[in-house]
């Protein structure tokens, strides 16, 4: 609700474009200051108490928000402020995330978990979020944000109620004698020196850098080009959810039939085909179509993805390489959304589309080895899975949890 209900209040408070920009840079501008240093502190910390912690003080944050707009005492600079702790409150919280699954889940059951986690969050997001957001601000600008309070709220809860070892190993756990900035390194060392995770990090980066881009000139396109109404644009958006969900939730199955390796390549040519033919398209249905093709193949490389990252990455480094996994990310959208700006006004709007295609196709290349299985390496790697680890040692974890 807060993705369409944020820009809306800044176009409210000021009628300058500037300004209503900055509003949306200070929300992503925490995750590329403190992204790894958030991964630092998920690994030295109780994960689920990080959790709470983060949301509980969101829940604080936006409901002043929501006061201060029902009491018309809000400024574009407090505004920018807000969308600044907002945001490094989901870096902070993106840091904790990155250990829960493999936390909870064993690793033969990732994809399956990962699936049915991104699959909720596109219907929650893009097809009941963001039109519910549009409506309640209609009614009043201050009710999004106040029933986006109780959510944080409800979610600091439901983080309380999660059993497992969330705590980073004892005999995994850093020094504390060595600093974050020392952390931090280990992790993107860690990153570095994995081939594989370096691949799909890159792949992961340029899909992305696609990614950001098309958003960024979507409703031009829909508008220009597809000769679309608003209604017609948030056709084009909720078709990349609805394939996006029919994507992540095939994705378990397309994994054991023909192997993790060529899931990743096909999905991500997959991604390259359906750029190039929505672009190439003036017809508002067959854009609608290969946008949820695109959603469907985008979605399956990244449930894919983001599991073989997990069985991969030992417990006490989940947090670190998942936040400088998701700083490339970031940075990916932020430079694509620029990139396909500069793009559209000197080639035209179906650039992007073409160029794009082009670069997944490149990113299909470079993502994995044609072999129907992991690599040795990986297999390995999966093998120091936290469940394992806790079978033998069940005294040092207690009783107790995204690409």
């Amino acid at each position: 609700m807060r993705f369409v209900a944020l820009p809306l209040l800044a176009a409210q408070l000021t009628s300058d474009p500037r300004q209503v920009a900055f509003v949306y840079v200070a929300e992503q501008l925490p995750l590329l200051l403190f992204g790894l240093l958030s991964g630092a502190i998920a690994d030295r910390f109780d994960r689920r108490r990080i959790l709470w912690v983060v949301d509980a003080a969101r829940t604080v944050i936006v409901g002043a928000l929501a006061v201060a707009v029902a009491t018309h005492t809000l400024t574009i600079l407090v505004l920018t402020g807000i969308g600044f702790l907002l945001g490094l409150g989901q870096t902070l919280y993106n840091g904790a995330w990155s250990g829960i699954v493999p936390s909870l889940v064993t690793s033969p059951e990732l994809t399956r978990a990962n699936a049915r986690l991104q699959s909720a969050s596109l219907v929650t997001d893009t097809l009941l979020g963001t039109p519910l957001g549009a409506l309640l601000f209609g009614i009043t600008a201050a009710l999004p944000f106040a029933v986006d309070a109780v959510s944080f709220a409800a979610a600091a809860a439901l983080a309380l109620t999660l059993n497992g070892g969330l705590r980073p190993q004892p005999h995994a756990a850093p020094n504390p004698r060595r600093t974050l900035l020392g952390d931090t390194t280990q992790g993107m060392r860690w990153l570095w020196q994995q081939p594989l995770l370096r691949r799909l990090c890159l792949t992961s980066g340029i899909s992305n850098l696609v990614g950001g881009g098309l958003i960024a000139i979507l409703v031009l396109y829909a508008r220009q080009i597809l000769d679309l109404t608003s209604i017609g644009f948030a056709f084009l958006v909720a078709s990349f959810a609805i394939g996006g969900v029919a994507g992540a939730m095939a994705t378990p199955r397309l994994c054991a039939r023909f192997g993790t390796s060529w899931v990743l390549r096909l999905s991500a040519a997959a991604t390259a085909g359906t750029a190039v033919a929505a672009g190439a398209t003036s017809s508002g249905l067959i854009a609608g179509v290969c946008i949820a093709a695109y959603g469907a193949a985008n979605l399956t490389w990244n449930v894919t993805a983001v599991s073989v990252r997990q069985a991969m990455v030992p417990t006490h480094l989940l947090g670190r390489v998942g936040m400088a996994y998701q700083m490339v990310i970031g940075a990916g959208t932020t430079l694509g959304a620029a990139l396909a700006g500069l793009e559209a006004d000197s080639l035209g709007l179906r650039a992007p589309f073409y160029i794009g295609g082009a670069l997944l196709l490149v990113a299909s290349t470079i993502s994995m080895r044609p072999d129907n299985t992991l690599t040795p390496r990986t297999k390995r790697a999966s093998n120091v899975h936290p469940h394992r680890r806790r079978a033998g040692d069940a005294q040092a974890t207690g009783p107790e949890s995204g690409g």
